[in-house]
Protein backbone atom coordinates (compact mmCIF):
# COMPACT_ATOMS: atom_id res chain seq x y z
CA UNK A 1 0.00 0.00 0.00
CA UNK A 2 2.91 2.20 0.86
CA UNK A 3 4.68 2.16 -2.69
CA UNK A 4 1.12 1.89 -4.86
CA UNK A 5 0.86 4.30 -7.59
CA UNK A 6 -1.05 7.30 -7.31
CA UNK A 7 -4.14 7.42 -9.48
CA UNK A 8 -4.90 10.30 -11.87
CA UNK A 9 -5.77 13.86 -10.16
CA UNK A 10 -5.16 13.48 -7.09
CA UNK A 11 -6.87 15.93 -4.69
CA UNK A 12 -4.82 18.66 -4.25
CA UNK A 13 -3.89 20.12 -0.68
CA UNK A 14 -4.32 23.30 0.77
CA UNK A 15 -1.87 25.80 0.24
CA UNK A 16 -1.73 26.33 4.24
CA UNK A 17 1.53 27.87 5.19
CA UNK A 18 0.70 29.58 8.41
CA UNK A 19 -0.97 28.33 11.70
CA UNK A 20 1.61 24.94 11.54
CA UNK A 21 0.76 21.94 13.49
CA UNK A 22 4.45 20.69 14.89
CA UNK A 23 5.43 17.05 13.92
CA UNK A 24 4.84 14.61 17.47
CA UNK A 25 8.25 14.20 19.26
CA UNK A 26 9.87 10.80 17.90
CA UNK A 27 13.63 10.34 17.92
CA UNK A 28 13.93 7.97 15.23
CA UNK A 29 11.88 11.07 12.72
CA UNK A 30 13.67 13.94 14.65
CA UNK A 31 17.12 12.03 13.43
CA UNK A 32 16.11 11.79 9.77
CA UNK A 33 14.70 15.40 9.78
CA UNK A 34 18.39 16.33 10.92
CA UNK A 35 20.35 14.64 8.86
CA UNK A 36 18.13 16.12 6.00
CA UNK A 37 18.74 19.74 7.53
CA UNK A 38 22.32 19.33 7.29
CA UNK A 39 22.78 17.65 4.09
CA UNK A 40 20.50 20.11 2.53
CA UNK A 41 20.33 23.36 4.48
CA UNK A 42 20.07 25.72 5.09
CA UNK A 43 17.36 27.40 3.75
CA UNK A 44 16.93 29.88 6.29
CA UNK A 45 13.53 30.75 7.32
CA UNK A 46 12.08 27.65 5.19
CA UNK A 47 14.23 25.24 7.28
CA UNK A 48 13.24 23.76 10.93
CA UNK A 49 15.00 25.74 13.38
CA UNK A 50 16.81 22.73 14.63
CA UNK A 51 17.50 24.45 18.40
CA UNK A 52 14.33 24.41 19.22
CA UNK A 53 11.63 21.41 19.39
CA UNK A 54 9.36 20.40 18.11
CA UNK A 55 9.43 21.38 14.80
CA UNK A 56 6.97 22.89 12.56
CA UNK A 57 5.03 20.38 9.70
CA UNK A 58 5.23 23.29 7.37
CA UNK A 59 8.75 23.67 7.91
CA UNK A 60 9.45 19.69 7.83
CA UNK A 61 7.38 19.59 4.18
CA UNK A 62 9.74 22.45 3.10
CA UNK A 63 13.23 20.51 3.61
CA UNK A 64 11.44 17.26 1.88
CA UNK A 65 10.26 19.66 -0.46
CA UNK A 66 14.09 20.82 -1.65
CA UNK A 67 15.14 16.97 -1.34
CA UNK A 68 12.72 16.04 -4.49
CA UNK A 69 14.11 19.17 -5.93
CA UNK A 70 17.09 18.25 -6.06
CA UNK A 71 16.65 15.08 -7.23
CA UNK A 72 14.68 16.10 -10.10
CA UNK A 73 17.43 18.72 -10.67
CA UNK A 74 20.02 15.93 -11.18
CA UNK A 75 21.27 15.30 -7.47
CA UNK A 76 22.18 11.80 -6.29
CA UNK A 77 19.84 10.42 -4.01
CA UNK A 78 19.82 7.15 -2.25
CA UNK A 79 17.13 4.55 -1.99
CA UNK A 80 17.04 5.29 1.47
CA UNK A 81 16.80 8.81 0.96
CA UNK A 82 13.98 9.01 -1.73
CA UNK A 83 12.13 6.68 0.53
CA UNK A 84 12.27 9.30 3.65
CA UNK A 85 11.23 12.15 1.63
CA UNK A 86 8.50 10.07 0.31
CA UNK A 87 7.51 9.77 4.02
CA UNK A 88 8.05 13.43 5.17
CA UNK A 89 6.01 14.39 2.07
CA UNK A 90 2.89 12.47 2.88
CA UNK A 91 3.08 12.71 6.73
CA UNK A 92 3.04 16.60 6.38
CA UNK A 93 0.69 16.58 2.77
CA UNK A 94 -1.70 19.05 4.14
CA UNK A 95 1.76 21.50 3.42
CA UNK A 96 2.98 20.01 0.58
CA UNK A 97 1.80 20.55 -2.98
CA UNK A 98 0.98 16.72 -4.64
CA UNK A 99 2.24 17.24 -8.39
CA UNK A 100 5.60 15.59 -7.01
CA UNK A 101 5.50 11.40 -8.13
CA UNK A 102 7.71 11.20 -4.20
CA UNK A 103 4.67 13.33 -2.54
CA UNK A 104 1.59 11.14 -4.01
CA UNK A 105 -0.17 10.06 -0.92
CA UNK A 106 -3.68 8.55 -1.97
CA UNK A 107 -4.46 5.15 -1.77
CA UNK A 108 -5.93 3.44 -4.49
CA UNK A 109 -8.36 1.10 -2.57
CA UNK A 110 -10.18 3.36 -0.01
CA UNK A 111 -11.38 1.39 2.69
CA UNK A 112 -15.59 1.75 2.77
CA UNK A 113 -14.48 5.04 0.94
CA UNK A 114 -13.84 7.22 3.39
CA UNK A 115 -11.30 5.27 5.41
CA UNK A 116 -7.39 5.67 4.48
CA UNK A 117 -8.76 7.18 1.34
CA UNK A 118 -4.66 8.50 1.72
CA UNK A 119 -1.77 6.35 2.77
CA UNK A 120 -1.07 8.86 6.19
CA UNK A 121 -4.65 9.07 7.78
CA UNK A 122 -7.02 6.83 8.93
CA UNK A 123 -9.78 9.53 7.84
CA UNK A 124 -9.03 13.05 6.72
CA UNK A 125 -10.66 16.20 5.24
CA UNK A 126 -9.33 18.62 3.14
CA UNK A 127 -10.81 21.76 1.86
CA UNK A 128 -9.41 25.05 1.38
CA UNK A 129 -9.91 26.57 4.65
CA UNK A 130 -10.17 23.38 6.79
CA UNK A 131 -8.01 20.43 7.35
CA UNK A 132 -8.77 17.12 9.62
CA UNK A 133 -6.20 14.15 10.10
CA UNK A 134 -7.95 11.48 12.67
CA UNK A 135 -5.30 8.42 13.27
CA UNK A 136 -5.44 5.90 15.75
CA UNK A 137 -2.18 5.35 17.83
CA UNK A 138 -1.15 1.72 19.15
CA UNK A 139 1.95 0.64 21.52
CA UNK A 140 2.16 -3.04 22.04
CA UNK A 141 5.09 -4.15 23.18
CA UNK A 142 6.77 -7.35 25.52
CA UNK A 143 10.09 -8.27 26.42
CA UNK A 144 12.05 -10.59 29.26
CA UNK A 145 14.26 -8.43 31.49
CA UNK A 146 17.17 -10.82 34.22
CA UNK A 147 16.18 -9.00 36.77
CA UNK A 148 12.68 -9.30 37.00
CA UNK A 149 10.48 -12.32 36.67
CA UNK A 150 7.17 -12.19 34.19
CA UNK A 151 6.61 -10.71 30.95
CA UNK A 152 7.95 -6.48 31.00
CA UNK A 153 4.97 -5.13 28.62
CA UNK A 154 3.63 -1.97 27.53
CA UNK A 155 0.41 -1.87 26.18
CA UNK A 156 -0.85 1.80 24.75
CA UNK A 157 -4.21 2.37 22.99
CA UNK A 158 -5.51 5.90 22.10
CA UNK A 159 -6.26 8.09 19.65
CA UNK A 160 -4.24 11.44 17.55
CA UNK A 161 -6.47 14.19 16.22
CA UNK A 162 -4.75 17.68 14.14
CA UNK A 163 -6.03 20.26 11.75
CA UNK A 164 -5.87 23.70 10.92
CA UNK A 165 -8.91 26.31 10.20
CA UNK A 166 -8.51 29.14 8.19
CA UNK A 167 -4.73 28.53 7.60
CA UNK A 168 -3.90 30.42 10.51
CA UNK A 169 -5.09 28.35 13.73
CA UNK A 170 -4.22 24.72 14.14
CA UNK A 171 -4.80 21.72 16.69
CA UNK A 172 -3.39 18.81 18.23
CA UNK A 173 -4.10 16.35 20.22
CA UNK A 174 -3.20 12.93 21.90
CA UNK A 175 -5.23 10.78 23.99
CA UNK A 176 -4.07 6.69 25.34
CA UNK A 177 -4.84 4.39 27.59
CA UNK A 178 -1.40 2.96 28.82
CA UNK A 179 -0.56 -0.12 31.49
CA UNK A 180 3.43 -1.01 31.39
CA UNK A 181 5.63 -3.56 33.74
CA UNK A 182 8.95 -2.10 33.66
CA UNK A 183 12.25 -3.79 33.69
CA UNK A 184 14.58 -3.61 37.14
CA UNK A 185 16.30 -0.13 36.44
CA UNK A 186 13.10 1.65 35.22
CA UNK A 187 11.68 0.17 39.05
CA UNK A 188 14.62 1.14 40.33
CA UNK A 189 13.98 4.91 39.32
CA UNK A 190 9.95 5.02 40.03
CA UNK A 191 10.98 3.53 43.16
CA UNK A 192 13.35 6.40 44.09
CA UNK A 193 11.57 9.62 43.14
CA UNK A 194 8.04 7.77 43.28
CA UNK A 195 7.17 9.11 39.73
CA UNK A 196 7.00 7.18 36.53
CA UNK A 197 9.07 8.02 33.67
CA UNK A 198 7.54 10.73 31.25
CA UNK A 199 4.47 10.77 32.94
CA UNK A 200 2.45 12.54 35.55
CA UNK A 201 -0.73 10.94 37.65
CA UNK A 202 -0.23 7.19 37.52
CA UNK A 203 -1.83 4.07 39.83
CA UNK A 204 -0.50 0.70 40.33
CA UNK A 205 -1.65 -2.00 37.85
CA UNK A 206 -4.33 -4.78 39.59
CA UNK A 207 -2.08 -3.99 42.86
CA UNK A 208 1.00 -5.01 41.37
CA UNK A 209 4.10 -2.79 42.41
CA UNK A 210 5.95 -2.65 39.53
CA UNK A 211 3.12 -2.24 36.95
CA UNK A 212 1.49 0.76 36.44
CA UNK A 213 -1.78 1.78 35.12
CA UNK A 214 -1.94 5.71 33.34
CA UNK A 215 -3.50 8.16 31.29
CA UNK A 216 -1.60 10.04 28.81
CA UNK A 217 -3.07 13.47 27.49
CA UNK A 218 -1.55 16.06 25.36
CA UNK A 219 -2.55 18.97 23.27
CA UNK A 220 -2.61 22.43 22.07
CA UNK A 221 -3.74 25.16 19.64
CA UNK A 222 -1.88 27.26 17.47
CA UNK A 223 -2.16 30.76 16.16
CA UNK A 224 -0.11 32.68 13.12
CA UNK A 225 -0.29 35.85 14.38
CA UNK A 226 1.88 36.95 12.15
CA UNK A 227 3.99 35.97 8.97
CA UNK A 228 6.73 35.64 11.62
CA UNK A 229 4.93 35.43 15.51
CA UNK A 230 2.90 31.97 16.03
CA UNK A 231 1.99 31.78 19.44
CA UNK A 232 1.18 27.52 21.12
CA UNK A 233 -0.91 27.11 23.98
CA UNK A 234 -0.90 23.56 25.09
CA UNK A 235 -0.36 20.75 27.53
CA UNK A 236 2.85 19.04 26.09
CA UNK A 237 6.70 18.99 26.00
CA UNK A 238 9.46 21.18 24.70
CA UNK A 239 13.48 20.81 24.00
CA UNK A 240 15.42 23.42 23.49
CA UNK A 241 19.57 22.09 21.87
CA UNK A 242 20.69 20.06 19.07
CA UNK A 243 22.36 17.13 20.99
CA UNK A 244 20.65 13.70 21.61
CA UNK A 245 20.19 15.14 25.18
CA UNK A 246 19.70 18.79 26.31
CA UNK A 247 21.40 20.42 28.95
CA UNK A 248 18.67 23.31 29.02
CA UNK A 249 15.46 21.51 28.38
CA UNK A 250 14.45 18.11 27.41
CA UNK A 251 11.10 16.13 26.81
CA UNK A 252 12.55 13.27 29.71
CA UNK A 253 9.86 14.89 31.95
CA UNK A 254 5.59 14.80 32.38
CA UNK A 255 4.30 17.01 29.39
CA UNK A 256 2.99 20.63 31.35
CA UNK A 257 0.94 23.55 30.95
CA UNK A 258 2.47 26.13 28.54
CA UNK A 259 2.03 29.54 26.73
CA UNK A 260 4.95 29.51 24.03
CA UNK A 261 5.40 32.74 21.57
CA UNK A 262 8.22 32.21 18.38
CA UNK A 263 9.52 34.88 16.56
CA UNK A 264 11.39 33.71 13.00
CA UNK A 265 12.35 36.77 11.38
CA UNK A 266 15.85 38.24 9.58
CA UNK A 267 18.44 35.83 11.28
CA UNK A 268 17.01 35.69 14.50
CA UNK A 269 14.52 32.98 16.13
CA UNK A 270 13.60 34.29 19.29
CA UNK A 271 11.61 31.84 21.72
CA UNK A 272 9.38 32.77 24.68
CA UNK A 273 8.19 29.55 27.14
CA UNK A 274 5.62 30.52 30.25
CA UNK A 275 4.65 26.84 32.42
CA UNK A 276 3.04 25.86 34.65
CA UNK A 277 4.37 23.11 36.47
CA UNK A 278 4.10 20.30 39.43
CA UNK A 279 6.71 20.77 42.36
CA UNK A 280 5.54 16.67 43.44
CA UNK A 281 2.89 14.39 42.86
CA UNK A 282 0.27 11.76 44.13
CA UNK A 283 2.91 9.64 45.82
CA UNK A 284 5.25 12.48 47.41
CA UNK A 285 2.70 14.85 49.02
CA UNK A 286 1.36 13.84 52.93
CA UNK A 287 -2.18 13.97 53.27
CA UNK A 288 -2.93 13.80 49.69
CA UNK A 289 -6.86 13.04 49.18
CA UNK A 290 -8.34 12.42 45.18
CA UNK A 291 -9.53 15.80 45.15
CA UNK A 292 -6.24 17.93 46.36
CA UNK A 293 -5.05 19.86 44.11
CA UNK A 294 -0.95 19.22 43.74
CA UNK A 295 1.33 22.06 44.70
CA UNK A 296 1.87 24.62 41.46
CA UNK A 297 5.40 26.03 40.62
CA UNK A 298 6.21 28.30 37.40
CA UNK A 299 8.72 28.22 35.07
CA UNK A 300 9.79 30.73 32.31
CA UNK A 301 12.34 30.83 29.24
CA UNK A 302 13.33 32.82 26.46
CA UNK A 303 16.04 31.48 24.01
CA UNK A 304 17.25 33.91 21.25
CA UNK A 305 19.48 32.81 18.53
CA UNK A 306 21.51 34.04 15.69
CA UNK A 307 22.39 33.12 11.71
CA UNK A 308 26.23 34.35 12.55
CA UNK A 309 26.66 32.49 8.44
CA UNK A 310 24.31 30.30 6.85
CA UNK A 311 25.98 27.21 8.66
CA UNK A 312 26.70 28.44 12.30
CA UNK A 313 24.18 29.63 14.44
CA UNK A 314 24.91 30.61 17.91
CA UNK A 315 21.99 31.08 20.76
CA UNK A 316 21.35 32.37 24.19
CA UNK A 317 19.22 31.74 27.15
CA UNK A 318 17.83 32.37 30.73
CA UNK A 319 15.39 30.63 32.77
CA UNK A 320 14.19 30.99 35.87
CA UNK A 321 11.97 28.64 38.28
CA UNK A 322 9.92 30.17 41.24
CA UNK A 323 6.64 29.84 43.19
CA UNK A 324 4.90 32.33 44.84
CA UNK A 325 2.10 31.99 48.41
CA UNK A 326 -1.49 30.78 46.94
CA UNK A 327 -0.11 29.91 43.40
CA UNK A 328 0.41 33.14 42.06
CA UNK A 329 2.36 33.59 38.95
CA UNK A 330 5.27 36.41 39.15
CA UNK A 331 3.87 38.62 36.49
CA UNK A 332 6.58 40.56 36.07
CA UNK A 333 8.29 37.10 33.98
CA UNK A 334 6.07 37.94 31.70
CA UNK A 335 8.06 40.71 30.04
CA UNK A 336 9.40 38.70 27.13
CA UNK A 337 12.24 40.63 26.06
CA UNK A 338 14.20 41.83 29.48
CA UNK A 339 17.23 40.28 31.67
CA UNK A 340 15.04 37.69 34.51
CA UNK A 341 18.35 38.08 36.72
CA UNK A 342 17.17 41.96 36.97
CA UNK A 343 13.74 41.14 37.74
CA UNK A 344 14.80 38.56 40.57
CA UNK A 345 17.05 41.73 42.25
CA UNK A 346 14.40 43.92 41.68
CA UNK A 347 11.87 42.12 43.51
CA UNK A 348 13.95 40.21 46.09
CA UNK A 349 13.36 37.25 44.93
CA UNK A 350 15.52 33.33 45.72
CA UNK A 351 14.20 32.33 42.27
CA UNK A 352 16.30 29.68 40.33
CA UNK A 353 17.77 31.27 37.67
CA UNK A 354 19.81 29.59 35.05
CA UNK A 355 21.66 31.03 31.94
CA UNK A 356 23.53 29.65 29.11
CA UNK A 357 24.30 29.39 25.65
CA UNK A 358 24.38 26.62 22.55
CA UNK A 359 25.83 26.58 19.18
CA UNK A 360 25.80 24.57 16.22
CA UNK A 361 28.14 24.80 13.07
CA UNK A 362 27.05 22.83 10.02
CA UNK A 363 30.06 21.79 7.74
CA UNK A 364 30.12 20.93 4.47
CA UNK A 365 26.90 19.31 4.43
CA UNK A 366 28.30 15.95 5.85
CA UNK A 367 29.11 17.14 9.68
CA UNK A 368 27.65 19.22 12.30
CA UNK A 369 29.31 20.40 15.59
CA UNK A 370 27.22 21.46 18.64
CA UNK A 371 27.11 22.10 22.58
CA UNK A 372 26.03 24.01 24.91
CA UNK A 373 27.16 26.19 27.85
CA UNK A 374 25.01 26.22 31.45
CA UNK A 375 25.75 28.20 33.99
CA UNK A 376 23.22 27.61 37.64
CA UNK A 377 25.90 29.56 39.72
CA UNK A 378 28.77 31.37 38.84
CA UNK A 379 31.25 33.34 40.74
CA UNK A 380 34.67 33.62 38.54
CA UNK A 381 36.99 33.71 41.83
CA UNK A 382 35.58 30.84 43.01
CA UNK A 383 36.22 28.95 39.73
CA UNK A 384 39.88 30.22 39.46
CA UNK A 385 40.42 29.04 43.50
CA UNK A 386 40.15 25.41 42.40
CA UNK A 387 38.39 24.27 45.56
CA UNK A 388 35.63 22.78 44.76
CA UNK A 389 33.16 25.52 45.86
CA UNK A 390 29.66 23.52 46.03
CA UNK A 391 28.34 26.19 44.40
CA UNK A 392 29.95 26.47 41.07
CA UNK A 393 27.37 24.81 39.38
CA UNK A 394 27.88 25.08 35.59
CA UNK A 395 27.05 22.48 33.12
CA UNK A 396 28.97 21.86 29.05
CA UNK A 397 28.01 19.83 26.48
CA UNK A 398 29.79 19.14 22.91
CA UNK A 399 29.12 16.93 20.25
CA UNK A 400 29.30 16.06 16.42
CA UNK A 401 27.03 14.79 14.19
CA UNK A 402 28.82 12.92 11.09
CA UNK A 403 26.61 11.78 7.21
CA UNK A 404 27.61 9.38 5.65
CA UNK A 405 30.49 7.76 7.00
CA UNK A 406 33.26 6.53 4.40
CA UNK A 407 30.98 6.77 1.80
CA UNK A 408 28.40 4.60 2.35
CA UNK A 409 24.44 6.24 2.28
CA UNK A 410 22.87 6.61 5.18
CA UNK A 411 25.36 5.42 7.80
CA UNK A 412 25.40 8.12 10.01
CA UNK A 413 27.10 8.59 13.57
CA UNK A 414 26.75 10.96 16.04
CA UNK A 415 29.08 11.79 19.76
CA UNK A 416 28.38 13.91 22.48
CA UNK A 417 29.96 14.42 25.54
CA UNK A 418 28.30 16.21 28.64
CA UNK A 419 29.51 17.08 31.89
CA UNK A 420 27.49 18.63 34.76
CA UNK A 421 28.93 19.76 38.27
CA UNK A 422 27.89 18.90 41.50
CA UNK A 423 24.53 20.52 42.98
CA UNK A 424 23.82 21.98 39.13
CA UNK A 425 19.66 22.15 38.70
CA UNK A 426 19.02 21.61 42.81
CA UNK A 427 17.69 24.56 45.24
CA UNK A 428 16.36 24.81 48.84
CA UNK A 429 13.14 23.20 47.83
CA UNK A 430 10.86 21.31 44.92
CA UNK A 431 9.39 24.86 44.05
CA UNK A 432 12.29 26.05 42.44
CA UNK A 433 14.46 23.16 41.80
CA UNK A 434 15.00 22.06 38.01
CA UNK A 435 12.20 19.53 37.82
CA UNK A 436 8.36 19.22 37.08
CA UNK A 437 6.32 16.22 38.25
CA UNK A 438 8.87 14.39 40.37
CA UNK A 439 11.26 14.14 37.48
CA UNK A 440 14.04 16.28 35.72
CA UNK A 441 13.94 19.51 32.83
CA UNK A 442 16.93 18.94 31.65
CA UNK A 443 19.38 15.40 31.84
CA UNK A 444 17.41 12.81 33.01
CA UNK A 445 20.23 11.09 35.05
CA UNK A 446 20.40 14.96 36.89
CA UNK A 447 23.83 16.24 37.70
CA UNK A 448 27.21 15.26 39.09
CA UNK A 449 28.33 13.09 36.01
CA UNK A 450 29.96 13.58 32.86
CA UNK A 451 28.80 11.26 30.05
CA UNK A 452 29.98 9.91 26.72
CA UNK A 453 27.58 9.00 24.27
CA UNK A 454 27.46 7.14 20.74
CA UNK A 455 24.98 6.63 18.65
CA UNK A 456 25.32 4.57 15.14
CA UNK A 457 22.51 4.36 12.75
CA UNK A 458 21.86 2.80 9.21
CA UNK A 459 19.41 2.47 6.76
CA UNK A 460 20.67 0.27 3.73
CA UNK A 461 19.01 1.22 0.32
CA UNK A 462 18.45 -2.00 -0.21
CA UNK A 463 16.04 -2.20 2.45
CA UNK A 464 14.86 1.31 2.87
CA UNK A 465 11.77 0.09 5.22
CA UNK A 466 14.44 -1.29 7.89
CA UNK A 467 16.32 1.04 10.11
CA UNK A 468 19.46 -0.23 12.64
CA UNK A 469 20.43 2.08 15.34
CA UNK A 470 22.81 0.84 17.86
CA UNK A 471 23.71 3.18 21.10
CA UNK A 472 26.19 3.22 23.67
CA UNK A 473 26.08 5.56 27.14
CA UNK A 474 29.15 5.17 29.71
CA UNK A 475 27.94 8.03 32.31
CA UNK A 476 30.41 8.20 35.94
CA UNK A 477 28.31 9.57 38.56
CA UNK A 478 28.48 10.61 42.25
CA UNK A 479 25.30 9.01 43.57
CA UNK A 480 23.88 9.59 47.43
CA UNK A 481 23.87 7.03 50.12
CA UNK A 482 23.10 6.91 53.64
CA UNK A 483 25.61 7.87 56.45
CA UNK A 484 25.74 7.92 60.39
CA UNK A 485 22.40 7.16 61.39
CA UNK A 486 21.12 6.43 58.34
CA UNK A 487 20.86 9.83 57.06
CA UNK A 488 20.97 10.82 53.28
CA UNK A 489 24.27 12.08 52.15
CA UNK A 490 23.61 14.61 49.48
CA UNK A 491 26.06 14.67 46.71
CA UNK A 492 24.21 16.40 44.26
CA UNK A 493 23.58 14.11 42.01
CA UNK A 494 19.59 14.41 42.52
CA UNK A 495 17.48 17.17 41.26
CA UNK A 496 14.54 16.50 43.44
CA UNK A 497 16.96 17.01 46.89
CA UNK A 498 17.77 20.47 48.22
CA UNK A 499 21.44 21.83 48.19
CA UNK A 500 20.96 22.85 52.15
CA UNK A 501 21.45 18.55 53.16
CA UNK A 502 25.06 18.46 51.90
CA UNK A 503 27.47 16.56 53.76
CA UNK A 504 29.09 17.50 57.14
CA UNK A 505 32.38 17.62 58.66
CA UNK A 506 33.75 15.69 61.67
CA UNK A 507 31.99 18.82 63.58
CA UNK A 508 28.55 18.97 61.87
CA UNK A 509 28.90 22.15 59.68
CA UNK A 510 27.96 21.82 56.17
CA UNK A 511 30.92 21.26 54.13
CA UNK A 512 31.12 24.19 51.63
CA UNK A 513 34.50 23.45 49.36
CA UNK A 514 36.29 20.27 47.84
CA UNK A 515 33.39 18.93 45.76
CA UNK A 516 34.17 17.08 42.85
CA UNK A 517 32.76 15.31 39.96
CA UNK A 518 32.06 11.80 40.85
CA UNK A 519 31.88 12.82 44.55
CA UNK A 520 29.74 10.52 46.53
CA UNK A 521 29.13 6.48 46.02
CA UNK A 522 31.03 6.97 42.48
CA UNK A 523 28.88 4.78 40.23
CA UNK A 524 29.96 3.74 36.65
CA UNK A 525 27.20 2.59 34.08
CA UNK A 526 27.37 1.26 30.96
CA UNK A 527 23.90 0.99 28.75
CA UNK A 528 24.08 -0.39 25.26
CA UNK A 529 20.81 -0.31 22.93
CA UNK A 530 20.75 -1.73 19.89
CA UNK A 531 17.30 -1.10 18.08
CA UNK A 532 16.31 -2.92 14.49
CA UNK A 533 13.30 -1.27 13.03
CA UNK A 534 10.67 -2.21 10.19
CA UNK A 535 8.27 0.34 8.75
CA UNK A 536 5.66 -2.12 7.39
CA UNK A 537 3.22 0.91 6.44
CA UNK A 538 3.19 4.40 6.94
CA UNK A 539 3.46 4.93 10.62
CA UNK A 540 3.54 1.47 11.32
CA UNK A 541 6.33 0.28 12.91
CA UNK A 542 7.92 -3.18 14.19
CA UNK A 543 10.90 -3.14 16.81
CA UNK A 544 12.99 -5.74 18.05
CA UNK A 545 15.41 -4.30 20.62
CA UNK A 546 18.15 -5.64 23.31
CA UNK A 547 19.32 -3.78 26.06
CA UNK A 548 22.15 -4.82 28.27
CA UNK A 549 23.28 -2.57 31.01
CA UNK A 550 26.59 -3.02 33.33
CA UNK A 551 26.63 -0.93 36.65
CA UNK A 552 29.56 -1.08 39.20
CA UNK A 553 29.99 1.42 42.41
CA UNK A 554 32.42 2.34 44.67
CA UNK A 555 30.90 1.40 47.65
CA UNK A 556 31.09 -2.16 48.49
CA UNK A 557 27.23 -2.60 50.21
CA UNK A 558 26.19 -1.08 46.58
CA UNK A 559 25.86 -4.52 44.20
CA UNK A 560 26.93 -5.02 41.03
CA UNK A 561 24.49 -5.04 38.20
CA UNK A 562 24.57 -7.22 34.67
CA UNK A 563 20.83 -6.60 33.11
CA UNK A 564 19.89 -8.18 30.09
CA UNK A 565 16.59 -6.33 28.76
CA UNK A 566 15.09 -7.83 25.36
CA UNK A 567 11.42 -6.57 23.20
CA UNK A 568 9.45 -7.30 20.53
CA UNK A 569 7.08 -4.37 19.47
CA UNK A 570 4.12 -3.09 17.34
CA UNK A 571 3.69 0.88 16.83
CA UNK A 572 1.30 2.71 15.22
CA UNK A 573 1.63 6.81 14.84
CA UNK A 574 3.55 6.94 18.18
CA UNK A 575 7.31 7.12 19.12
CA UNK A 576 9.16 4.27 20.93
CA UNK A 577 9.08 4.31 24.79
CA UNK A 578 12.74 4.80 25.85
CA UNK A 579 13.97 4.59 29.32
CA UNK A 580 18.16 5.73 29.02
CA UNK A 581 19.30 6.75 32.30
Amino acid sequence: MFDKAAPKNPTPAPKTTQGATYVPLDQDVYRLIDRYAIKYGPDTLNDPHTSVRPYSRVSVARLAQRIVHDSTAGASLSAADRFNARYLLRDNWHYTPQDSALGQNQSRRPILKNFYRNQSDLFHVATPDFTLRVNPVLLLQAGKDNELGGLRYVNTRGIQVEGVIDQRLGFYTFLADNQMAVPGYVQRRIDRDRAVPHEGYWKPFKGKTDQYDFFSARGYVTYAATKHINVQLGHDRNIIGNGYRSLILSDYSAPYFFLKLNTRIWKLNYQNLFAEMTASGKYTERGVTPDTVFQKKYFALHHLSLDVTPNFNIGVFESEVFSRRKGNFELQYLNPIIFYRAIEQHIGSEDNAILGLDFKWNIKHRAQLYGQLILDEFVLSEIRSGNGWWANKQAVQLGGKLLDVAGISNLDIQGEFSYIRPYTYQHEDRFRNYQHYQQPLAHPMGANLYELLGIISYQPSVLPRLNLVAKGIYTVQGTDYLGANNTLLNYGGNVLLPYTVRPTDANGNVLEYGFRVGDGNKTRLLHTDFTATYQVRHSVWLDAKLIARHQTSALPTTAKTNEVFATLALRWNIAQRLHEF
